[in-house]
């Protein structure tokens, strides 16, 4: 804390005690008195507490006076604050959500392990606006381009198989997501595309796509999922949903061919942890720039003391009438 006004501080050395000193010569003179040849019975009796309640009003008074003084002195505090310019991130997360994605390499499978971490990465990008494409056999925009994480992160969780007819429409899916990105203003506009299969259907070729891709500027991370080798797989028999090995495919050279043409990175996750870790990467490298000015912001403290010395008058003319008066 400091004051504005700081000379007005001297105030309270020179002021206080001279009113001090007016107010109490004023209630001396005030009390009554009376001549007695001898004042022993009085003092006999000795002081009483009630005797000293009268100097209450006359306390209350230089309170309010001096924090009357503070106040014209302008107490105030400062603190530094920042504003941050970002530069801005268009992310659209493009994820697969074909049959396939119920494989159980991942915990509890692969599509639920893929939305939990794409929750984790929605809330981790407070600044930047997100959007969300799903593709199986074809595709289709889940949630545009939105900085409402609540939305965002609902959405995410209403994803599920089976809402559009199966397959692996790569090209659809990184196609649908570069036409939420090709009217961005953003300075950073990215994909990142999450399949753990082989293109088989879809009016688009993937490599197409890339070059639509590459045009808008848009950069393309792309992820694989998928154990090596064989994963579980949840299939219905006559004695219900049995698990059955499956041969993983990902056609991880046109994966690799869509990331480096755009200039975006492939990723192989084979579990929880390294998807997590992917993510992580993804959020490190995505990291929007920012310009920091400090500059000081100050409040006001005047009306605290204003506030303590009305409450001390209130107090005085309180106490003056009904506590001083039925003091005998």
């Amino acid at each position: 804390m400091f004051f504005e006004y700081p000379y007005l501080l001297w105030l309270e050395l020179i002021l206080i005690p001279l009113l001090a000193l007016y107010l109490w010569r004023e209630y001396k003179g005030a009390s009554p008195s009376m001549l007695v040849s001898n004042s022993a019975p009085w003092k006999a009796k000795g002081g009483s507490f009630k005797k000293w309640l009268r100097h209450v009003p006359f306390i209350l008074r230089m309170i309010a006076i001096a924090a009357i003084i503070v106040a014209i002195a302008r107490p105030r505090t400062s603190e530094t604050f920042e504003t941050i310019d970002t530069e801005g991130v268009d992310i659209v997360l493009a994820m697969d959500i074909s049959t396939s994605m119920l494989a159980r390499d991942f915990k509890p499978d692969r599509i639920g392990a893929a939305k939990d971490i794409a929750i984790e990465f929605i809330a981790s990008r407070p600044t930047d606006r997100i959007g969300i494409v799903v593709f199986a056999g074809e595709s289709f925009t889940q949630s545009p381009l939105t900085t409402d994480r609540v939305t965002l992160i609902n959405l995410m969780k209403e994803i599920e198989t089976g809402l559009i007819e199966d397959g692996t429409a790569i090209g659809n899916g990184l196609a649908t997501a570069v036409a939420r990105l090709k009217d961005s203003d953003a300075k950073s506009r990215v994909v990142i595309l999450l399949t753990d299969g082989v293109n088989n259907r879809g009016e688009i070729a993937p490599l197409m796509a890339a070059e639509i891709a590459k045009t808008y500027d848009v950069r393309v991370y792309t992820i694989g999922v998928g154990a090596m080798g064989t994963a579980p797989y949840p299939v219905m028999t006559p004695w219900g949903v049995r698990l059955q090995d499956i041969e993983v495919e990902i056609d991880e050279p046109l994966l690799q061919e869509i990331a480096s043409q755009t200039g975006g990175k492939y990723f192989r996750a084979t579990n929880n942890t390294k998807l997590l870790e992917i993510y992580s990467e993804i959020n490190a490298m995505e990291k929007s720039k920012t310009t920091v000015d400090s500059f000081p912001v100050y409040s006001e403290l005047f009306m605290r003391y204003a506030g303590i010395a009305l409450l001390a008058l209130l107090a005085e003319l309180i106490f003056r009438l009904f506590v001083i008066r039925r003091i005998p």
